[in-house]
């Protein structure tokens, strides 16, 4: 009988083995630990990015209806309003460069126009305003509202992130690269650029 009894208790777990499971639960508890504090801080960047685009979305109503309020308040008084000067203008670039003089190249180089049918955004100061009469017939040039704006961005925005283009498709991207200029959404993004802030030199 006790021969017996002494088969059918359960052999003891090796100390290896013991250590192995023990090391694993620690493992996953600290990777559920990890996944849901990604969770919680992903849930309020969205609220966070929720909330500025509902605050910038009221901004532009408030700028357009002051720019409406204006030119009516001009035309009662027989005035004529006129608008302030943009400071940002896109160009795009329509045509190749064989056969092109040395100083058009140099242009479209300054202006970052490296491929046919790519759009920069320029801040427009006295420098940068004679030259894309210089290079005329290689380019168009434009001044953008509100509405291109965000059309070009959602749709064919593009950084340059750790030396790669890289298609801005999602905030994730944005926030690393422009998070310290307090840029962390397509919405912030296309504030700087529609506005024009001090900070338009970092989000280029």
């Amino acid at each position: 009988m006790e021969g017996a009894e002494e088969k059918k208790k359960v052999p003891a777990v090796p100390e290896t083995l013991k250590k192995k499971r023990r090391n694993f639960a620690e493992l996953k508890i600290k990777l559920l630990r990890k996944k849901c504090a990604q969770r919680l801080l992903r849930k309020a960047r969205r609220k966070l990015i929720y909330g500025k685009a509902k605050q910038y979305h009221k901004k532009y109503r408030q700028m357009h209806r002051t720019e409406i309020q204006m030119a009516r308040m001009a035309r009662k008084a027989g005035n004529v309003y006129v608008p302030a000067q943009p400071k940002v203008a896109f160009v795009i670039r329509i045509r190749g460069i064989s056969g092109v003089s040395p100083k058009v190249c140099k242009v479209l180089q300054l202006l970052r126009l490296h491929q046919i049918f790519i759009v920069t955004f320029v801040k427009l100061h006295k420098a940068l305003i004679n030259m894309p009469r210089i290079a005329e017939p290689y380019i168009a040039e434009g001044y953008p509202n509100l509405k291109s704006v965000n059309e070009l961005i959602h749709k064919r925005g593009y950084g340059n992130i750790n030396k790669k283009r890289i298609a801005l498709t999602d905030n994730a991207v944005i926030a690393p690269s422009l998070g310290k200029y307090g840029i962390i959404c397509t919405e912030d993004l296309i504030l700087q650029i529609y506005i024009l802030l001090e900070m338009l030199q970092g989000s280029k």
